[in-house]
């Protein structure tokens, strides 16, 4: 089968265009790669200002080579694309936008892992640490800022971690699997626990950090590279073997309830939710 999956995040350009598509690129693959993808190829649609004029050239000229470093990076060529340059107003240009689609291949379409959560009782891991990188994220969105402390690609972590997903998926370890993205593991855990109808403990106390000692920093930053997964049980002495190489750790279990509790950096409940709030308040912005 095909997977067919997508990264864009043009808030982190007005920060620095070179980490947004960087990012993006990051992002796809991830995607691709949370379902069973592998090689995977990229396609680019940029949504541009004037090159004409020499700060969106600039700006252009970054997200070029953050996309060259990270197709390099990650062995994943672009094969296609398209550039839509000139959109501006007299109000001024457009958020200059990349949008990266990937395209991989699926060995069975049977053994797709999907993100809900599946089974009361499975251990539930993260992949990869979370730094304080909110710059351009949801959070300060809501908050009403952009921030400055953009996520910045670790590539060599993250093709770790690819090939270290793609075997526990083959061993048939994971059960379900999610990338970290817009929303940071706050909104990437409701989104398992809603689609799924179960409930989930998290422990923020066991998330590997660097240089974080918020809980809102924890739950809502955006640091690529990352994935919660739901690990088989029965199969957690293998997935603990596949996944040695990378930054992984176990920070929570699935529950028979439908309630989505998470316990801070000192171990306080800070959030307790039914899921199916969590779900209304999740589609309230299609309402």
């Amino acid at each position: 089968g095909i997977v067919v999956s997508n990264g864009m995040n043009p808030r982190y350009g007005k920060i620095d265009p070179y980490w947004m598509a960087a990012s993006s690129i990051e992002e796809a693959v991830r995607n691709n790669v949370a379902v069973g993808g592998r090689r995977i190829a990229l396609l680019d649609n940029f949504v541009w200002g004037s090159p004409e004029k020499p700060d969106r050239l600039g700006g252009l000229v970054r997200a070029a080579r953050g996309c060259y470093d990270a197709a390099k990076a990650l062995g994943t060529p672009f094969i296609s694309g398209k550039d839509s340059l000139y959109n501006e107003s007299p109000l001024g240009p457009v958020t200059p936008t990349l949008l990266i689609t990937a395209l991989g291949i699926i060995p069975d379409v049977r053994d797709a892992i999907s993100l809900d959560l599946k089974a009361p009782g499975d251990p539930i891991y993260i992949v990869g640490a979370t730094a304080n990188e909110l710059g351009g994220s949801e959070y300060l969105r809501l908050k009403g800022f952009v921030g400055g402390s953009v996520p910045r690609t670790d590539f060599p972590h993250s093709k770790a971690a690819f090939n270290c997903i793609t075997n526990a998926i083959d061993s048939h370890c994971i059960r379900a699997c999610h990338d970290i993205s817009q929303g940071g593991l706050a909104v990437t855990a409701a989104e398992m626990a809603f689609t799924g109808g179960h409930g989930a403990e998290i422990d923020l106390s066991k998330v590997p950090v660097m240089d974080i000692g918020r809980d809102d920093h924890v739950l809502f930053s955006e640091t690529n590279g990352r994935f919660i997964l739901e690990v088989d049980e029965a199969r957690l002495e293998d997935f603990r073997g596949i996944m040695a190489g990378v930054t992984c750790a176990e920070i929570g279990q699935v529950t028979d309830d439908s309630v989505l509790k998470i316990r801070g950096i000192n171990r306080d409940v800070i959030v307790e939710t039914e899921v199916r709030d969590l779900e209304l308040s999740w589609k309230g912005g299609f309402r």
